[in-house]
C-alpha cells in the first residue's frame, strides 16, 4: 500500500543526491565540490553526515569519482554515472507525455523461476514491473505496449530464463475484458492514491526567497520520479474515467519548464558559493 500524504522532506539523502545530480550536475558537467552539495541538500533538510555517506556510497557504487584537491574534494560523473542518469531523466521527464492511440494489441509473456530461486524470482518481477509489464497471474505478464518485445527479451536472456519463457503478441477480446485485464495486473486505485497525493503536494509547493526555486523544484522532480516506477503508462482506453495521472502530468511539466531556468541558476549560485 502506498501511504497517503506523504512528506515531502521524506526522502532519503541519497535518493535526493540522484535527484540533484541528475537535474544539476549531470547537465553542467563540470565536477562539484562536496560544500556544495552540504550547501545544497542542507536547503533540503539533510543533515552533513548524511550526505557525506552519500557521496561515499554513490562514489562505492562507481556512479562518482571524488579527487582531493589539497583539502578539498571534487566529485564528477563517471561514465556509468552519465548513463544511469541519462537514462533515468529521460525515463522521469518524458514519462507521462501523450501517447498516440493504441491499436489494442498485448504483449503477453510466460515466464516462470523455481520456486526455490527467490533472488531470481525477486529479481525477474521486479526487472519487469520496470518495463511495464503487469502479473496478471502467476508466471503470466502482460503489457499494452508491444513495442517493448526487445527490452522485454533481454531482461529474461539477461536473468537466465530465456529459453524456458514463451512471448507472444495479440488482442484480448472487447475493450471492457481488456480493461478488466488492466485492473487485474495492475493496483490502479493504489497509483490512483499516489498520483493523488503528488497533486497535493505539489501544488502547495510555493518558491520562497532565493534559493527557494532550487528547492522547489528538486523536490518537484523528486516526488515526480517515482512515477516511472509506479505507473504502466497505460493506454487513455484502460484507464478509469477521472485518472489523476492526466493532471498530474501536466502540473509537473508546466512547472518543470516554468522553475528550471531559475533553479539552474541558484544552483550554479550554490555551487560557486
Amino acid at each position: 500500500m502506498f501511504r497517503r500524504r506523504r512528506e515531502l522532506g521524506a526522502a532519503s539523502a541519497r535518493s535526493l543526491l540522484l535527484t540533484v545530480l541528475g537535474e544539476f550536475v549531470l547537465p553542467g558537467g563540470e565536477p562539484v565540490w562536496t560544500a556544495a552539495f552540504l550547501r545544497a541538500l542542507g536547503l533540503l533538510g539533510v543533515e552533513e553526515k548524511a550526505v557525506r555517506q552519500a557521496l561515499a556510497r554513490s562514489a562505492t557504487e562507481g556512479w562518482l569519482a571524488g579527487e582531493r584537491r589539497g583539502r578539498r574534494t571534487a566529485w564528477r560523473l563517471t561514465p556509468s554515472g552519465e548513463r544511469l542518469l541519462t537514462d533515468g531523466t529521460e525515463r522521469i521527464c518524458g514519462f507521462g507525455r501523450p501517447s498516440g492511440g493504441w491499436d489494442g494489441r498485448w504483449l503477453v509473456v510466460l515466464a516462470t523461476v523455481p520456486e526455490t530461486s527467490r533472488r531470481l524470482r525477486h529479481l525477474l518481477r521486479t526487472r519487469l514491473a520496470w518495463n511495464g509489464l503487469g502479473n496478471l497471474s502467476p508466471g503470466v505478464w502482460v503489457s499494452p505496449h508491444p513495442e517493448r518485445e526487445p527490452e522485454v527479451r533481454e531482461v529474461l536472456a539477461e536473468i537466465g530464463v530465456a529459453g524456458t519463457s514463451t512471448l507472444f503478441v495479440g488482442r484480448l477480446g472487447d475493450l471492457a475484458e481488456a480493461r478488466r485485464v488492466a485492473r487485474q495486473a495492475w493496483d490502479l486505485a493504489e497509483i490512483e492514491l499516489a498520483y493523488a497525493d503528488f497533486l497535493d503536494a505539489v501544488r502547495g509547493l510555493r518558491p520562497a526567497d532565493d534559493p527557494g526555486t532550487f528547492v522547489a523544484h528538486t523536490r518537484l522532480v523528486q516526488e515526480w520520479r517515482r512515477f516511472p516506477f509506479l505507473d504502466p503508462d497505460l493506454p487513455a482506453e484502460l484507464l478509469p474515467d477521472g485518472w489523476s495521472g492526466s493532471p498530474a502530468s501536466v502540473l509537473f511539466h508546466e512547472r518543470h519548464e516554468l522553475w528550471r531556468p531559475v533553479a539552474d541558476r541558484q544552483w550554479k549560485a550554490l555551487a560557486d558559493a
